[in-house]
């Protein structure tokens, strides 16, 4: 039976004007924080040029000291600015963390690697690895210093979030850090959806069924 739910697909292709609004479950945000850019970031900042409706804005300002969220579109959150359009200052903040709309990830990363201090990361796609034009612009000369594959799936629908739904889809953060030297290092992002979520990270109607379960 084929499956309907509206979670991300990995045949899924955005129009060229589309805003690619898929917000981040907040689980996926913690568990870079925990199992891949680890230690203390209080005294850091970020910057997440994608921020939507703030959805993995909220979550980075848990851990950093300063948090600026910017976004393309007006959400009601953050400052309206085109990241990939308009210049960015050198080395302005310590990270740049962001889902980015797919199509525009490698500019994205590009333009974020110019802007941060220590590193960047962006929640992508496992596909992003794939393609000659990545390779060249990106990866050859400039790999990231940590692919983290999520092991458990990380389902996103368009325009809001929803603990209930379901993708096919894989994702990984990909990582980068000026200071790395060496090759990539290749990591796994173990279970963790279920201690990483909290309450209120859903709307009421949207909560996932082991939690509503859990508080019904």
């Amino acid at each position: 039976m084929q499956n309907t739910s509206h979670a991300v697909m990995a045949q899924r292709i955005e129009p060229a004007d589309s805003p690619d609004d898929f917000p981040t479950p907040p689980w996926a945000t913690r568990a870079l924080l925990d199992h891949v850019v680890r230690g203390d970031l209080s005294a850091l900042s970020c910057w997440e040029p994608a921020c939507g409706a703030g959805h993995m804005a909220r979550v980075l300002a848990e851990r950093f000291g300063e948090v600026r969220a910017s976004d393309a579109h007006d959400y009601g959150y953050g400052i309206v600015r085109d990241f990939v359009a308009r210049p960015v200052a050198v080395r302005q903040v310590d990270w740049v963390i962001t889902n980015p709309p797919f199509r525009l990830a490698e500019e994205f990363v590009v333009r974020a690697l110019d802007a941060a201090r220590v590193g960047v990361a962006i929640l992508a796609r496992t596909v992003f690895l794939e393609s000659t034009g990545r390779y060249n612009g990106i990866f050859r000369d400039r790999p990231p210093a940590r692919f983290a594959q999520f092991v458990e799936r990380v389902p996103m629908v368009r325009g809001r979030l929803d603990g209930r739904a379901t993708t096919a889809t894989g994702y990984a953060w990909f990582v980068w850090e000026h200071a790395h030297r060496g090759a990539p290092q290749l990591m796994w992002i173990p279970p963790c959806r279920r201690d990483l979520e909290r309450p209120g990270d859903y709307p009421p109607e949207a909560q996932p069924a082991a939690r509503r379960a859990r508080t019904g």
